[in-house]
């Protein structure tokens, strides 16, 4: 069985002050607000409810740690880019995220989502800028939205412009994508309890 289906909530952080004590390693996923980062952990966990979803972008204004045994941790970053929250909170936002990305914690690799309909935005680009090429995927999200041809097109585009091969069509719905990434996460978390790569770099 996935040790992601041990997945259980562990803490929610609003501070940095409030993030939980560094453990076994940790993947972290990133996006934009309302991208699906919660309805992916969720289809990765194999539950319907472990991570709360929302019609309304902007709600995990907290950096949300699920535990996962001694296999390690995943971690939902706080969404970005919404207009309608005030720029005080987005500004708070950024330096808990920053704060959590500069923390020496186990950090084994970033997961970055964006939705296939809508990718490559800047705010997308910016935050790959941010986090660099070391253990960095990306989820294609909510590709059940695109027709197949539509689907192969914009995943071409995006390897083609970010000039990477490790970006995946992801969709909770139809769970394309989903054992994919199940297995690198996996292999992912392997590697970083074995300490066979350095941790992703901080904002």
């Amino acid at each position: 069985m996935s040790a992601l289906a041990h997945a259980v909530f562990l803490r929610a952080a609003a501070r940095v002050a409030d993030l939980p004590p560094p453990g076994p390693p940790e993947v972290a996923l990133a996006g934009r607000s309302n991208v699906g980062k919660s309805s992916a952990i969720n289809a990765l966990a194999g539950r319907r409810s472990l991570a709360r979803t929302s019609k309304t972008p902007g709600r995990t204004q907290t950096i949300n740690f699920y535990d996962l045994g001694d296999a390690g941790r995943l971690v939902d970053l706080p969404g970005y880019g919404y207009a309608r929250v005030p720029q005080s909170m987005r500004a708070q936002w950024r330096e808990l995220v920053n704060g959590y990305l500069h923390a020496p914690r186990p950090l084994a690799g970033v997961v970055v989502l964006m939705d296939a309909r809508h990718p490559m935005t800047p705010l997308d680009l910016q935050l790959i800028g941010w986090l660099g090429e070391q253990r960095l995927a990306v989820l294609l999200a909510k590709a059940d939205k695109l027709s197949r041809g539509e689907q192969q097109q914009v995943l071409g585009d995006v390897r083609r412009t970010l000039g990477r091969e490790d970006v995946t069509l992801f969709s909770s719905v139809t769970r394309q994508g989903v054992e994919e990434c199940r297995d690198l996460l996996e292999a992912w978390l392997q590697a970083g309890r074995e300490n066979k790569k350095p941790p992703v770099k901080g904002i």
